[in-house]
This record gives structure tokens, C-alpha cells and sequence, in this order.
């Protein structure tokens, strides 16, 4: 018996098997033969396809503005320090 050469599946790929497993018109069986995968790889992709679900309809909108908000502080922050190192340099006659 020879070993199959393991697979590299574009996304593209496993969404369009994970959305055929997900409509249920065909088997397991049926689906692995087609698209020349093990069941359980079909199984796992419509797992996460469904677990990932809710990220397509913005579910990461929340978090991204947490991000923004700490982006802006963090420049801030820099800017803070930028001036006060500035200030520091001036005070010990080590001017730039």
C-alpha cells in the first residue's frame, strides 16, 4: 500500500465542501468520494464553518474598535514620552 501524498486545500476548497456538507443533500461517503477527502476532513470543515459563522457578519466589529481605541493610546503615549525625552535631553545640555 502506498502512502497518499497529504493535501494542501485552498480555502476556497474546504468552504465550498464544508457548504455542500452543511446542505445535506448527499452522504458523507458520498461528499469524500466527490471531492477525493477523508470524511472526518469534511466533518472538521463544516465544524469550523459553522463555528466561524458568526465573524462573517462582523462579530470581530467589537473587538476591531477595542483595537482602535488602544492604537490611539498607545500613539499618545509615544508622543508623551517623545516630548518629555525632549525635555529631558534640553535639561542635561544634550540638545538633538
Amino acid at each position: 500500500m502506498t502512502r497518499r501524498k497529504r493535501g494542501n486545500h485552498s480555502s476556497a476548497f474546504k468552504a465550498k465542501v464544508a457548504l455542500a456538507a452543511r446542505k445535506g443533500d448527499q452522504t458523507l461517503a458520498e461528499l469524500a468520494e466527490q471531492f477525493d477527502v477523508h470524511p472526518n476532513q469534511i466533518q472538521d470543515w463544516k465544524k469550523r464553518l459553522l463555528d466561524g459563522a458568526e465573524h462573517v457578519f462582523g462579530g470581530n466589529a467589537v473587538e476591531a474598535q477595542h483595537n482602535e481605541r488602544e492604537i490611539e493610546k498607545l500613539h499618545a503615549k509615544g508622543g508623551q514620552l517623545s516630548m518629555e525625552n525632549d525635555s529631558l535631553s534640553k535639561f542635561l545640555g544634550r540638545d538633538r
